[in-house]
């Protein structure tokens, strides 16, 4: 299928995993070796990784905004496409869901002043988390610039484009929520001031590195983190004013993590009139048999398969095959090295 620039093998890729395994924020050779083994899937859209400093939230997470982590990324661009892959970099401003211990003492930053419920991980245990700063008005053209700068990073790196994270309870789904956004200011009260943001990011972003470039990823209704969205004809109204207000940019793809049956999903989906990915949810594994019955009944374009990819590899060749599949660890998911990230076998080495 074509999507955006680039010709993909199969409609399933692979969803953005975090996987804590980069320290000091910069990309290493093993994440390039993690990322080259799963070139398989056509398109990885890469672990969630922060466009600042301050938009950091998990321990050994990867940055976009340093030389060190660019040259890192370069590795990672460089390794994937020498097998025959495609990678792009999710950009993910955590906004509220951090904690200074994690980024140097830096503060935590959100749309407004309200803490996100539960416990943030840090190097000495689980802590709550801060009430952070609301953004000034006057800052939120820095926010989108944050973004702009590590897409144009994300293509100094030559990886093949970016995913704006508007999404799973992080920053630009903050400014979504009613809940989470309180402001009175031009970014907050009504559905179209809380969309705002995230189109005013997608949009400098596809400007600066061309739309073909460039996904976004939305979770209506996902009510995570505290990111609540639970009146559905708000939910509705935002929604609608973010899609419509990227739809014409011609954008390689929205992604939408939701029941891909909803009436909305497809609503939103014949809004924006391009590919769309669904990613059907957290709570099981996606199996070939789902995405063929997405597919199937025109729910998406294409389908983003997430921890099946983590213990297979080489998931499209065992897909294509029918060949068993090996069982994640989920005691490796989150940090460590090698063990649970670059030692599952594959077909051929097996």
């Amino acid at each position: 299928m074509t999507v955006g620039s680039w010709e993909l093998p199969q409609r399933f890729v692979m969803a953005p995993l975090t996987r804590n395994r980069s320290p000091e924020t910069v990309p290493t050779e093993l994440n390039a070796t993690y990322y080259a083994q799963r070139a398989g899937a056509g398109l990885i859209i890469s672990e969630g990784t922060q466009p600042s400093a301050v938009g950091q939230g998990y321990l050994a997470t990867p940055g976009l905004h340093s030389p060190e982590q660019v040259a890192g990324w370069r590795r990672t661009a460089e390794a994937v496409h020498a097998e025959g892959g495609r990678i792009v970099v999710q950009l993910m401003h955590v906004g509220r869901v951090a904690h200074p211990d994690n980024k140097g003492g830096l503060e935590t930053v959100a749309p407004s002043a309200i803490a996100a419920p539960g416990e943030m991980v840090t190097a000495t245990g689980r802590v709550p988390h801060p009430e952070p700063r609301a953004l000034g008005t006057d800052e939120v053209p820095g926010i989108v610039e944050e973004f702009v700068q590590a897409a144009r990073n994300a293509v100094e790196a030559g990886v093949d484009g970016v995913e704006v994270h508007s999404a799973n309870g992080y920053l630009l789904h903050q400014f979504l929520s009613p809940v989470s956004n309180t402001r009175t200011d031009g970014y907050g009260g009504s559905p179209e001031c809380r969309a705002r943001l995230t189109v005013e990011v997608t949009r400098a972003v596809a400007e600066a590195i061309g739309a073909e470039r460039v996904g976004i990823r939305i979770s209506p209704a996902h009510n995570i983190q505290g990111v609540l969205e639970e009146d559905a004809a708000d939910t509705r109204a935002t929604y609608e004013a973010l899609v419509d207000g990227i739809a014409d940019l011609g954008l390689a793809y929205l992604s939408i993590l939701a029941d891909p049956s909803a009436e909305l999903t497809q609503d939103l989906r014949g809004r924006f009139g391009g590919p769309v990915v669904l990613n059907s949810g957290f709570s099981e594994q996606t199996t070939f048999e789902e995405v063929e019955k997405l597919l199937a009944d025109d729910l998406a374009d294409l389908v983003a398969v997430g921890r099946p990819f983590l213990a297979n590899p080489d998931l499209a060749e065992r897909w294509r095959r029918g060949a068993a599949l090996n069982e994640p660890d989920p005691a490796t998911f989150y940090g460590g090295g090698a063990e649970g990230y670059t030692d599952y076998p594959t077909l051929a080495g097996s």
